[in-house]
């Protein structure tokens, strides 16, 4: 794996993935954690990677979450967005990877995950489309398939989300029906 593919290659990655599995903090945050002085937990969520995931779902496209940590935020986050395959506490994300492949009967190669760190690498390692944030570490960037412009928490999974609805001709419909 090289971040350098083509697009032609990424694009045909893009064009069977039928769920994309991403981590949490890092990626859809921008990996900073809050604690107050009752030791609660706060999270910053950006509104483009959620409005990105709804739209990549209504084309069929499932959307899982694997993290090593817990937290109640993550929890609230995805259900507002209808996320249902949320893994926490999973800091080897192997075994949860296998029970989403299992579950809902999918190869790897139909599989797309973002990560930015060295504990999302076992299962980048092994999906079909393997994305890096923007600011990911070095490690991680040289073992993804395509790195995204954008940081964690950032819009980097918006661009994941669009990167698969255009390989998968959805996108220019969507916009379509905003404009119309």
């Amino acid at each position: 794996m090289s971040g350098n593919e083509p697009l032609s290659s990424i694009h045909a990655k893009a064009s069977l993935i039928k769920l994309l599995v991403l981590d949490v903090d890092g990626v859809l945050t921008d990996g900073k954690l809050f604690f107050d002085h009752q030791g609660n937990e706060y999270k910053s969520f950006h509104a483009q990677d959620g409005h990105g995931i709804k739209l990549l779902r209504q084309t069929g496209v499932e959307v899982a979450v694997i993290s090593g940590r817990r937290s109640a935020a993550v929890t609230l986050r995805m259900n507002s967005l209808g996320i249902s395959h949320v893994y926490q506490g999973h800091e080897d994300k192997r075994a949860a990877f296998q029970e989403l492949l299992t579950s809902l009967q999918l190869s790897p190669e139909q599989v797309a995950y973002v990560g930015d760190d060295l504990l999302d690498l076992p299962i980048m390692t092994r999906a079909g489309l393997a994305i890096a944030v923007h600011d990911a570490v070095d490690t991680v960037k040289q073992r993804a398939h395509w790195q995204t412009s954008r940081c964690g928490g950032q819009g980097a999974v918006r661009e994941a989300c669009d990167l698969i609805m255009n390989a998968q001709g959805h996108y220019d419909a969507i916009v379509n029906a905003y404009l119309t």
